[in-house]
């Protein structure tokens, strides 16, 4: 089989999200997505990826993954080339999963385990829909209605609610960002104690409410400078999170040192960084207590894989990103039941109960806060037919033909 044609999809509902669809001439297509600049990578991909794609063996995934993550510019950060070699390689190993009839965690090694617990990341049903700008409450999805699973604005009101909720549903941990509001009134530089005070309110209130029976994450989304993050991380340790997310930009490893050597919490390290090569030296450092990536963002599967297979060697655990779109989420569970020290599997059970199920066909099952993954080949869904029914769903094709590409 050969490639032989690559559709864009999107969607104004869903501003910051592409997805891919990768067609073959045996008719089996594979589907991939990643997010943040979507018309970016829609055109990158149709003028500069498709005209090398079309016409290659759709099964030479390293290969093609290796000309993808090594392009002239964009090989070292998650920028607009990485995101597209990411959307493009989730859809090559869901071809691959589907031309076999297995399921992607069968293709990239077998389970190392069956099920994995899962954490709620505590967004609400509007969160980053939009492109960024500087209206926090925008970007928080905060500016809409209330929405019963709006659990951003619930942590920041309604803290000990929300923790007990989550402890009912079984859920092993949950992750809030509370500090964000102060980065975005002071530009990332600079945390005064009123600041740092209500950013640790709503530990302490979950604290007081639940105890120990849930996990706190505290996410810093990478928007602080040294000297404020590590006034952060000392006032948090009073409430003894599982880690610190993102404290600050995760490509400086000497920063990063900084804070480690300075905290008995670990740091997760990151999201953000492409592709595996990336990965090395901060895992070498010694600095990353916890290993995380995102599929749809560090170069796709492929990355991801050896990314955890770098922790794993290092005896680090392993959590894959998730709070993008619903394919993303789903190749990053494949890889969560497959990697050795997976520990965690990110969910949003704001998107799970509500968009993602609007846009796909199927999703894995979470029962009592732990995760099985899908059976079906590949992936394991296809988008919606009613999704792609809508007249705001947009499609974008670029084929071989006879005479040539069009």
């Amino acid at each position: 089989m050969t490639i032989v044609a690559i559709e864009t999809i999107r969607t104004e509902a869903h501003d910051n999200l592409v997805w891919v669809r990768v067609e073959t001439s045996s008719g089996l297509s594979g589907l991939g997505e990643t997010f943040f600049a979507p018309e970016a990578v829609e055109t990158y991909i149709h003028s500069s990826v498709a005209p090398n794609l079309l016409g290659r063996d759709e099964a030479a995934i390293a290969g093609i993954n290796r000309d993808l993550v090594r392009q002239p510019t964009g090989y070292a950060s998650s920028g607009v080339e990485m995101r597209a070699a990411s959307a493009i390689d989730i859809a090559l190993w869901d071809l691959l999963g589907r031309k076999t009839g297995q399921p992607l965690y069968a293709l990239l090694g077998g389970k190392s385990r069956d099920t994995i617990p899962v954490y709620n990341t505590c967004a609400g049903p509007h969160y980053v829909k939009r492109k960024r700008g500087t209206d926090v409450d925008a970007w928080f999805g905060t500016d809409k209605k209330p929405h019963p699973l709006d659990d951003l604005r619930a942590f920041e009101e309604e803290p000990e609610r929300l923790a007990r909720e989550l402890v009912a549903e079984g859920i092993k941990g949950m992750k809030i960002w509370p500090f964000d509001r102060a980065a975005f009134a002071n530009r990332g530089v600079g945390i005064d104690a009123r600041q740092i005070e209500e950013g640790l309110r709503p530990f302490k209130r979950i604290r007081d409410a639940v105890g120990g029976d849930i996990e706190l994450m505290v996410e810093l989304h990478a928007l602080w400078d040294v000297a404020s993050a590590r006034r952060i991380i000392r006032a948090v340790e009073a409430v003894d999170p599982l880690w610190i997310e993102d404290p600050l930009r995760m490509d400086d490893i000497a920063a990063i040192g900084i804070l480690a050597r300075d905290t008995r919490i670990p740091i997760l390290a990151c999201e953000t960084l492409a592709p595996a090569s990336s990965f090395l030296p901060l895992i070498a450092s010694g600095h990353a207590g916890i290993v995380s990536c995102d599929p749809g963002w560090c170069g796709g599967l492929s990355q991801a894989r050896a990314i955890a297979d770098m922790a794993a060697a290092a005896q680090l655990p392993f959590c894959v990103h998730d709070c993008t779109g619903p394919v993303g989420y789903v190749a990053g569970t494949h890889l969560s039941i497959s990697a050795p020290t997976a520990m965690l599997q990110e969910t949003v059970r704001a998107y799970l109960r509500g968009w993602y199920a609007d846009t796909v066909t199927a999703l894995p099952r979470i029962d009592a806060g732990v995760m099985t993954p899908l059976d079906g080949p590949g992936l394991g869904l296809d988008l919606a037919p009613a999704f792609l029914a809508d007249k705001e769903t947009k499609r974008r094709r670029t084929a071989l033909q006879s005479g040539g590409i069009q």
